[in-house]
């Protein structure tokens, strides 16, 4: 396999792995937006009192829920974020490390590249 093909083919995976690379960011990102909503949440259902009534907006309507069922939902949505946050920070550090070692061999190559063309002008 020639320098040139290797060099390109190295180039294009190691775009794909930035674009997968930026694409996970953005999901952890939107997970840090979610938890903090949610724990806002918390804090707030933190301070209701038993008389206080909590709604939920299915579709366009606002239906009575019970806090307890409530305050369980936030909570279970905060354990399922943090557990998606942790998975996505998993694939981000795998992501810099393949970005990394992909990189490495790009700048292996490439100084071949520029021996193999400098050795025929010496």
């Amino acid at each position: 396999m020639s320098l040139e093909f290797r060099f390109q083919s190295a180039s294009t995976e190691y775009q794909k792995i930035q674009t997968e690379l930026a694409s996970l960011v953005e999901n952890r990102t939107r997970l840090d937006a979610q938890l903090s909503e949610n724990e806002m949440v918390k804090k707030e259902f933190a301070q209701l009192t038993p008389s206080n009534v909590v709604y939920k907006l299915v579709g366009p309507v606002l239906v009575p829920q019970e806090q307890n069922e409530a305050k369980t939902n936030v909570e279970t949505r905060l354990e399922f974020i943090k557990s998606e946050i942790k998975r996505v920070d998993g694939q981000i550090n795998d992501g810099e490390e393949r970005s990394e070692k992909k990189k490495n061999e790009l700048v292996e190559i490439q100084t071949k590249l520029q021996q193999a063309q400098s050795a025929p002008n010496s």
